[in-house]
């Protein structure tokens, strides 16, 4: 029957129309593809789904905007050329003191110092010749040489350098300040000592700090001066600075020698520490000192 019906269509379709030959091969080919569906148990859509994912596809390359952008950049990059920076030696606005030759330079003032004789006009002439080709003060090397004068106290040639500088308008400072009075005090330049406090105490009063404060309590107390003592204890107090544990001590050694005793119980009840430390078997030990109460007092 099959080889008829083949036959029969081979001979209707060499004697049909061209339309009609067309029709007869696209129900062919749709009758093999049921075949085909009812064999495997897939329909015709999904074999024209399959066949279409199966064909090859052209790629397309995909890059990001990201990836353009590096891309980009790198190239970039690459197409730039080095450029080298000029160096930046001038840092500062202001003048840098150089300190790289400043111990030798103590070290001839020193020299320079000590070799002369103990008269203002020959020290001051050779400390001016001594700075005359300086673009700038040495304080730093004066610094120096005055803590090594002071190391060897040679208190008058500290006093010397220091009044020197000052009259040049350096060095104005407490730490100078301190010096001076400390070399005021091993020289016994009392009166000194006293007109520079006095110049101090009119100048710096809100900025005296409580190192100078002791510093003149201990000149006057060196010199058994008790009622100046009381007198820079009050200024002290008056500014609204607190004495240490070594200024409390003089303070009440003065009133004592003074024979001020009810003050100086006064004193010591408001501005000594009720507790001190000692060492005890190599520890730090806090105890309590004997202070007396308000029914020892007057």
């Amino acid at each position: 029957m099959a080889l008829q019906t083949t036959s029969m269509l081979y001979s209707t379709t060499s004697k049909a129309p061209g339309w009609v030959v067309g029709n007869m091969k696209l129900i062919g080919l749709y009758c093999k593809s049921k075949k085909l569906s009812r064999r495997f148990g897939v329909s015709s859509s999904n074999l024209s789904t399959a066949h279409n994912s199966l064909s090859p596809q052209p790629k397309v390359a995909k890059y990001s905007a990201n990836q353009s952008r590096q891309s980009k950049s790198n190239s970039a990059a690459d197409n730039r050329k080095p450029v080298k920076k000029a160096a930046n030696t001038e840092k500062h606005l202001w003048k840098k003191r150089d300190s790289a030759r400043s111990g030798q330079k103590a070290l001839t003032l020193v020299r320079i110092v000590c070799e002369l004789p103990d008269e203002k006009d020959a020290v001051y002439g050779a400390l001016d010749k001594w700075t005359a080709w300086e673009t700038e003060f040495p304080l730093i090397a004066v610094a120096k040489a005055l803590r090594i004068l002071r190391k060897h106290r040679q208190w008058k040639r500290v006093i010397q350098v220091a009044k020197w500088m000052l009259s040049k308008g350096q060095g104005t400072t407490m730490g100078t300040y301190d010096l001076l009075l400390l070399a005021f005090d091993m020289d016994s330049r009392v009166d000194e000592a006293a007109s520079l406090w006095n110049m101090i105490l009119h100048t710096h009063a809100r900025s005296i700090s409580k190192w100078l404060f002791s510093r003149m309590i201990s000149l006057y107390d060196h010199h058994h001066m008790p009622e100046e003592v009381i007198e820079i204890f009050a200024d002290m107090e008056e500014l609204g600075v607190r004495p240490d544990e070594d200024t409390v001590k003089r303070v009440a050694g003065a009133f004592k020698e003074l024979g001020q005793e009810g003050k100086q119980k006064l004193f010591l009840k408001k501005y000594m520490h009720r507790w001190k430390y000692i060492h005890f078997n190599g520890e730090r030990v806090r105890v309590r000192r004997n202070i007396p109460d308000e029914r020892n007092l007057g």
